[in-house]
Order: structure tokens, then C-alpha cells, then sequence
């Protein structure tokens, strides 16, 4: 019964004010957006001015886990994107070990990812762009005002001092180090959300684990040159050598994701240096156990029809706002165009 409340609790969590709405609205002006299966199939000097292409692999959205992708199959069938986009070259899913009721045992976690991608075109060059414009934390914030940030000393990064999260450190260096910025972020769940949380852990006191009422994460934040962006190249597609772009890594969350990745690359326009091209990413990997209590949400009425993959995916009644509770692809796609945005107005 504990585990099923903790599931309770984490709809309620993801999923919005505990009443009945409409799904979370796609704010990113449609008429601006277009949907299309791939970004790469598209000629980028087709793109009309504020135009933004996006895809986030959903050619079925009312499937409950249309658009997520495991992450071993990730690394198989779209290996340059998951080069680009994991936290860092040869990312494994993670082994650790739990301890329950004294008794210590190991796990192995699988994840699955959501992927989305976006493209536009800017009229200056690429080298007019300046991605140290955008690796900084005031930036960041800009990108979404429901998320608050701050400044994150390299020594309290968790990964980097904690050993039971040894699985989540880098192998070739410390998080952070070197980085533009360094950031921890916080997004405290919007309306009646948290006091879903409190009925939630209410019905489970005594359990040692609670669920809190935010979700936190830790970063590292980028700008890279043209020599760090020229092999996405095999991710973008455009054979222009890029001048640069930015990098945001989340490599600490404290529920329901594993890590997130947001990426910028800045490229002449084929056949036109004075306009420039840029494509963006935003990755997360979702913790496979969030997903797999298909079985126990089946066994309460009035979860049956509230899978914790429709309310990430944006497929429920749950879904509100324009930030992490409207679900992740209304979350990915607001993230792309505010970026475009910020780039154009550069």
C-alpha cells in the first residue's frame, strides 16, 4: 500500500491541480510552429521569418508512452543524437545499490527518453550569435520563469561530493568544472499541487521516504566553440561548419527524471552566410519504475485512466500551466520557441 500511495503522489505531482481540466494548451504559437516528422528532412532556407520547425517523434500522441524511446534502443537506433544528448560520452544507465529494511541489495535502473527538436532561421550571420550571450544564469531564468535558479559552488554539486551518488559522476572530470555556470533550480509545484503532496504523505506516515512538493535539479551550463560543435554535425545534419552554440546539462534530480539535456547548434545558412541556422534539443531521461505501475494505478478507479506516461506526455486531464506540469512536450516546445525568441531579439 505504501508503494501505491507513493504512485498516487506522484500523478498528483506531475500532473496538475486535482480537478478536471482541459490538457495543458500549447502556448508556443501554433501559427508559428510546424510540426513535422524529422527538422533534418525540411530545407532550412524553406523556413519562413519566425518560423520554427519542431518534432518530438510523436506520430501517435494518444499512446500513453508514444515518443519515449529506451535508452539502450536510444543508443542504437539514433546514435548521434544520443552521443549529443546523454550527459556525457559513454553514459550508462545506473547501477547502485538500496537498502530496505536493513538489507542491502543492487539495482540496476533503466530509463526511457523523450526527445524533442527545433529549428530556425535567423537573418545575421552565424557569427553575429554569440552563444556566450546565452551561458549565463540570468538567461536561463529568462527561458522560464516558473523554474527559480541560483548559483551552485562547484564543492556542493551532488554527484561530485556524495558517494552514494558516484553512479551519476562524471569519469573524466568534476560537474561543473570549467563551466559558464554552475546552477541549481528549483520548480515548486503550481496550484493545488502541494496540497496533493501533503493528503499524499499524510496516508503514508511513517514511511521514510517522502515526496516533496518541488522538483530540484542541478546543471551545468556551456557555451561551445566551433570546434566543440563541429562534429554535430552528424546530429544536425547541415554541412556548414558551426560557429558555436550552448550546452545545459542537468545531471541531478531529485525525482522522476535521471537527466536532461537542452542543446543549441548556430550554422551558416547553406547557400546564404548572411542568415544563419539553428537547431535545439531537449532531452530527458525518465526513470523506467515511474512508468512501469501501469498494474497499480489499474487497481484504483480513478487512476485507471491516468497513466504516469499520459500525464508526462501531456495526455491528461492533470496537465495545467505552460511549464513542467503541462507535461513534457508542451514544456520542450515552449523552451524552443522562447529560445528562438531570445536569439532573434540578440
Amino acid at each position: 500500500m505504501p508503494r501505491l500511495l507513493s504512485s498516487v503522489a506522484l500523478v498528483i505531482c506531475l500532473g496538475g491541480a486535482a480537478q478536471a481540466q482541459t490538457p495543458a494548451a500549447n502556448t508556443a504559437a501554433p501559427n508559428r510552429v510546424r510540426d513535422v516528422p524529422s527538422v533534418t528532412a525540411v530545407d532550412p532556407a524553406s523556413l519562413k521569418p519566425g518560423e520554427i520547425l519542431f518534432t518530438d517523434h510523436r506520430d501517435n500522441p494518444t499512446v500513453p508512452e508514444n515518443g519515449l524511446i529506451p535508452y539502450l534502443d536510444w543508443l542504437k537506433v539514433r546514435p548521434a543524437e544520443a552521443q549529443a544528448l546523454s550527459p556525457f560520452p559513454g553514459y550508462k544507465e545506473p547501477d547502485y545499490t538500496v537498502t530496505l529494511n536493513g538489507v542491502t541489495k543492487p539495482r540496476h535502473e533503466t530509463l526511457k527518453v523523450y526527445v524533442a527538436e527545433g529549428r530556425f532561421v535567423v537573418p545575421k550571420p552565424a557569427a553575429a550569435i554569440d552563444p556566450a550571450a546565452f551561458a549565463n544564469l540570468a538567461f536561463v531564468q529568462a527561458m522560464d520563469p516558473a523554474i527559480k535558479h541560483k548559483t551552485l559552488d562547484i564543492a556542493d554539486v551532488t554527484p561530485n561530493k556524495d558517494p552514494a551518488a558516484a553512479f551519476a559522476k562524471r569519469p573524466d572530470r568534476p560537474w561543473c568544472e570549467g563551466a559558464a555556470a554552475c546552477i541549481d533550480s528549483r520548480y515548486d509545484l503550481e496550484g493545488k499541487l502541494p496540497l496533493g503532496v501533503r493528503l499524499a504523505n499524510k496516508l503514508e506516515e511513517g514511511s521514510a521516504k517522502k515526496i516533496a512538493e518541488f522538483v530540484s535539479f542541478q546543471s551545468e551550463l556551456r557555451r561551445l566553440s566551433p570546434e566543440e560543435a563541429a562534429p554535430l554535425t552528424a546530429l544536425t545534419k547541415i554541412d556548414t561548419p558551426p560557429s558555436g552554440g550552448i550546452e545545459q546539462t542537468i545531471f541531478w534530480v531529485n525525482q522522476i527524471l535521471r537527466f536532461g539535456k537542452f542543446l543549441a547548434v548556430v550554422q551558416p545558412l547553406p547557400g546564404n552566410p548572411d542568415k544563419s541556422v539553428v537547431t535545439a534539443y531537449v532531452a530527458l531521461a525518465i526513470k523506467g519504475d515511474v512508468l512501469d505501475r501501469k498494474a497499480e494505478y489499474a487497481r484504483v478507479p480513478v487512476l485507471k485512466n491516468l497513466l504516469p506516461a499520459q500525464v508526462l506526455m501531456g495526455n491528461s486531464t492533470f496537465n495545467t500551466g505552460t511549464s513542467i506540469s503541462a507535461g513534457l512536450p508542451v514544456y520542450a516546445r515552449n523552451r524552443i520557441v522562447a529560445f528562438a525568441d531570445a536569439v532573434a531579439k540578440r
